[in-house]
Formats: structure tokens, C-alpha cells, sequence
């Protein structure tokens, strides 16, 4: 299991605790040598991530060690048309020019409901075409739960996914769908691990929109203090201890957060703590987008 880098918040004033904003060119570049020199192979970016890509092209330099993974735009739409598939192609080809690669490590579709879509097969198709072509070496999709993940397998053969997993968020490891797509060669890479910085926020400063759940992480954080752990490393360390997961998205906006990142992942020992009493069901809290903040 590695580290991977998200890069959202080099494009967008992303993520609820997050206070720096986007960063300068020059701390993105900063943070790529550091990456590099802490082994860190992915850069997580997207078509949605504002000028995520454009700010990647600029800072990566022509021997960099990284693989870089982008995603498809939202189609949103109930059925896929040949246009869409050209849109696809179109808009891949514009994320090679941005980010400056002659090709790219994968190509994600970013929101699953559009392959599951009436026609969504005409989408894997053309992702399939760039792949015979070279251009992207591996093709999957990103989800938010065990419904999508069934029934894309049931459809189509994919080389990743991306899903939510944290602390709160353990419902794809309660029902075994993390090892079930361990066991068919899939590979797993986790993002949301700090809940867009939610499992790092004191439970004070936590919006209104958390009420249903701050006792759960006063719990939570005891249990940390108990375990002499920070936030980082209790997240980082829940994370860890899902052994089918082979790249976790980490974003950061400034070369300390990395830093810290880094320095929180080494120290992280092999001991197996038991987090499953803080696991949370509530669709409310663990999918950002019915967030009401």
C-alpha cells in the first residue's frame, strides 16, 4: 500500500478545513519534489478539478516518477450517445495536452451513474480504444457505493477503482466488497480517508450539518488520545489496516500538510487497533454531496 497524491485542491479552494486555498505555482512544484522524493507514485487529477491539470503541465518536469490518473466529465445525462464517447476521447486528449504527457497511467470515468447509463457501454468502449491505443495504460471508475460496484462488474471489466473509505465510511469493507475486488485483480485506490478534512476538525468547530455525529467522534477522538495517535495517524492508520486498498488519494494545499502526511505514515506502527464501533451509516454525512453547509 503507497500514498497517492489528489491534486483537487491544486485547481479548487477544496475540502471543509481546508484554510490555504490554492497554492502558488511554485509551493505546487515544491510539493511534487517532495512527493517524488518520498516515493509517492499517483497524481489523482480530473476534467472537473478547474485548472488542476493545467497547473500539473506546468510544474511536472520531463523525467518525473509519477503516474498520472485523470477522469472523464460528468455527462449527467439518462442516455449515452456517440457524441458523448467523442466528448470523452476529446476532452482525454485535451488532459494529455494540459498536463503535457504523451500518455497517462489511467483514465477514470468520474461519476459511475454515467457508465451505468443506457448506451453507457459506448463510454467503456471508447476508453477501451485509447487503452489498445497506448495512450492510457489502465481504465476504470470512480464510486461511492457497493450498488455501482455490482453493477459495473456485472457490465463491463475494469482495471480500477476508486472508492470512498475512512474511519466513519467502513461500509465497502463491512461487506467484503474491498476484497472481493482484490480478489479479481482490480485495482483499489481509496480516497475521502480525512472525509475532506472532517476527521481532522475539532468537534467544535464541526458545521451544524455534523450535529448527528459529534458524539461518535468524541468517542472517536478519546479513543485516539488513548492510543497516543493524531488525527492524521488515526485516519492514516484506519486507512492502513485496509490491506486490499493499493493507492490512498491524500490532497494537500502547502508543503507542511505533505510533510506532516509523510511523517505521519512512517510512524505508523503495525499494531491492529479496532475502529469498527466508529463506522457511521448515515448517507447524510458520508457523501459530501448531500452535505448542507
Amino acid at each position: 500500500m503507497n500514498i497517492g497524491l489528489g491534486t483537487v485542491q491544486f485547481g479548487l479552494d477544496y475540502g471543509v478545513s481546508n484554510q490555504n486555498g490554492i497554492p502558488s505555482s511554485d509551493a505546487v512544484s515544491s510539493i511534487l519534489n517532495l512527493a517524488s522524493d518520498k516515493n509517492i507514485q499517483v497524481l489523482d487529477t480530473a476534467a472537473l478539478y478547474g485548472n488542476s491539470e493545467d497547473i500539473l503541465g506546468a510544474a511536472l518536469v520531463a523525467d518525473h516518477p509519477f503516474k498520472i490518473v485523470t477522469k472523464t466529465p460528468h455527462f449527467n445525462k439518462l442516455k449515452i450517445e456517440s457524441v458523448d464517447a467523442t466528448t470523452l476521447t476529446d476532452r482525454f486528449y485535451e488532459s494529455l495536452n494540459k498536463t503535457k504527457q504523451t500518455a497517462l497511467y489511467a483514465l477514470l470515468i468520474h461519476h459511475a451513474d454515467d457508465l451505468l447509463a443506457d448506451g453507457g457501454e459506448r463510454l467503456m468502449n471508447a476508453m477501451l480504444m485509447l487503452k489498445d491505443a497506448g495512450l492510457v495504460e489502465k481504465i476504470g471508475v470512480s464510486v461511492y457505493n457497493e450498488q455501482q460496484i455490482d453493477q459495473i462488474l456485472e457490465r463491463f471489466t475494469i482495471d480500477i477503482v476508486q472508492l470512498p473509505v475512512n474511519v466513519l465510511d467502513q461500509r465497502l469493507l463491512a461487506n467484503g466488497k474491498l476484497n472481493m475486488l482484490k480478489s479479481l485483480g482490480v485495482e483499489v485506490h481509496a480516497r475521502s480517508v480525512f472525509l475532506q478534512g472532517i476527521l481532522l476538525m475539532e468537534v467544535n468547530d464541526l458545521p451544524k450539518h455534523f450535529e448527528t455525529v459529534r458524539e461518535l467522534l468524541t468517542k472517536y477522538h478519546d479513543f485516539l488520545t488513548q492510543n497516543k495517535m493524531t488525527k492524521v495517524q488515526g485516519a492514516l492508520s484506519f486507512a492502513k489496516s485496509c490491506v486490499a486498498i493499493d493507492h490512498i488519494i491524500l490532497g494537500v494545499s502547502s508543503l507542511p500538510e505533505l510533510e506532516e502526511l509523510t511523517g505521519s505514515w512512517r510512524s505508523l506502527a503495525d499494531i491492529q487497533l479496532d475502529f469498527s464501533e466508529y463506522a457511521c451509516d448515515n448517507a447524510l454525512i458520508l457523501n459530501p454531496s448531500n452535505w448542507k453547509l
